[in-house]
């Protein structure tokens, strides 16, 4: 086992992992840029190194200065968290060649699944049913073919990245070049590739994803799925719930199976997740794979008792699995909320400033996993997430009804939050009764009076 780990990332992810490290007994070193200086990671890590300034591109993406901070303290194995580096195949590369242990899958299995477009065709000689769609897109006239053979509405997405980023709605052929342009854009901007492709569109679908763990000995389990239809219109999640709403004995058999085999078809080792679309006909289609720990982790955490983060370390260090699929059952409900520094009212526009005021809740069955404290300073630079709520209970209604209570305790002042939005969705009957889409939040909540 390793004795020293980098954790190359910040905020609550930085204090889970170090957590993690903690009760495994490793020694964490944190590495953090200046506008993290004073952070709750750094401050509780056995050591703490900065890596550069404000600037994701300068600090938690430059990762000459993370395998040197690695290399300075003695780290053997590097966490990379979540987001950053966490997808790149030239960062896993880059550590293996400088003998450094990344936290993670290997470099080919995520450049396997790392552009979509070839990942759909992946999943396909897999047997994993795929949405109907293209390659990545060479030209404008490829798109406009694909669009006369399946028709609208179609969805243009990054073949490269995630999280939401890169991905425009095309209900005709007038809205096409534009959504092209447009998402090329936001792809380059936030993934330094610009290349996209095309689906067509399964309307009103749930988003439901399927967390995998397998060993580099061969042993690959899945964990359950996850409920993540709750986004933004930007399809940025907000509230996630395991296990998911609705889903039979035999669909959970058959998504669960089919994400072992996807992630079989690529020789991926280390924590994963399978996101797919699921009908209203109880049809499933892969969507894409997330190559590393979710953020509504936690969730599977509760319901199955497993601890994914130190699995993720103790896959790396080369030990088997300590369970089989049969192994692994569910207990009771969980949900999470995303807790997160932003207007929703105003499209979710992030905000930053100085938290004046705090109350966390607590109780039974409840868990928050968080990294910020009366006085701390919410920079202007990273993602807004400043917590997750994530309550347990026997069955949904109990859950829900707990995760109600705890966001009416729950308090933030000094800086904008989306609290009350969550406390809106959750009491929302659709939301109760578990009629859940992807676009919820505009149906239910934006354009309905519906309590």
């Amino acid at each position: 086992m390793f004795k020293k780990i980098l954790i190359a990332n910040r905020g609550e992810i930085a204090l889970r992992i170090l957590r993690a490290c903690r009760e495994m007994k490793i020694r964490t070193v944190v590495a953090y840029s200046t506008a993290d200086a004073d952070s709750l990671p750094v401050r509780l890590a056995d050591e703490a190194i900065c890596i550069g300034p404000p600037p994701p591109k300068d600090s938690y993406l430059h990762a000459h200065n993370i395998i040197s901070a690695a290399h300075i303290t003695g780290a053997e194995a590097i966490h990379p968290g979540i987001g950053f580096l966490s997808e790149r195949p030239s960062f896993a590369e880059a550590c293996e060649m400088c003998h450094v242990k990344f936290i993670g899958p290997p470099a080919e299995a995520m450049e396997a699944m790392g552009d979509k477009a070839t990942a759909r065709a992946t999943m396909q000689k897999a047997g994993v049913p795929v949405v109907p769609g293209t390659p990545a897109l060479n030209n404008d006239q490829e798109a406009l073919a694909f669009a006369q053979k399946y028709g609208y509405p179609l969805l243009v997405k990054a073949a490269f990245g995630g999280g939401g980023r890169g991905i425009r709605l095309v209900q005709n052929e007038d809205e096409l070049p534009r959504a092209l342009e447009m998402a090329r854009a936001e792809a380059a901007a936030a993934f330094g590739r610009a290349e996209v492709y095309l689906e067509k569109l399964i309307e009103e679908p749930r988003h439901v994803e399927v967390q995998v763990l397998a060993d580099a000995h061969g042993n690959v389990v899945h964990l359950g799925e996850r409920e993540c239809s709750i986004q933004s219109p930007r399809r940025q999640k907000i509230i996630e719930e395991a296990l998911a709403v609705g889903i039979s004995p035999d669909l959970r058999r058959r998504m669960g199976e089919a994400a072992v085999r996807a992630a079989r078809a690529i020789g991926y080792v280390n924590a994963g997740t399978i996101e797919f679309l699921v009908d209203a006909h109880d049809n499933f289609y892969f969507m894409e794979m997330n190559k590393r720990l979710q953020v509504e982790h936690c969730v599977t955490e509760m319901i199955t008792g497993i601890d994914l983060v130190q699995q993720q370390i103790r896959i790396a260090a080369g030990e088997r699995l300590p369970f089989s699929q049969k192994q692994i059952t569910f207990h009771g409900h969980a949900i999470e909320c995303r807790i997160n520094a932003e207007e929703p009212e105003r499209e979710f526009m992030p905000s930053a400033g100085c938290i004046e005021h705090l109350v966390l809740p607590g109780g039974p069955g409840v868990r928050v996993d968080t990294h910020i404290h009366a006085g701390y300073m919410v920079p202007p630079y990273y993602d807004p997430l400043l917590a997750k709520v994530i309550v347990w209970e026997k069955d949904r209604p109990a859950a829900i009804t707990r995760m109600q209570r705890c966001l009416q305790e729950m308090e933030i002042r000094g800086i904008k939050t989306n609290i009350a939005f969550c406390r809106k969705i959750v009491s929302n009957a659709y939301y109760r009764r578990g009629e859940l889409t992807t676009d919820f939040i505009q149906r239910r909540i934006f354009a309905s009076n519906q309590p």
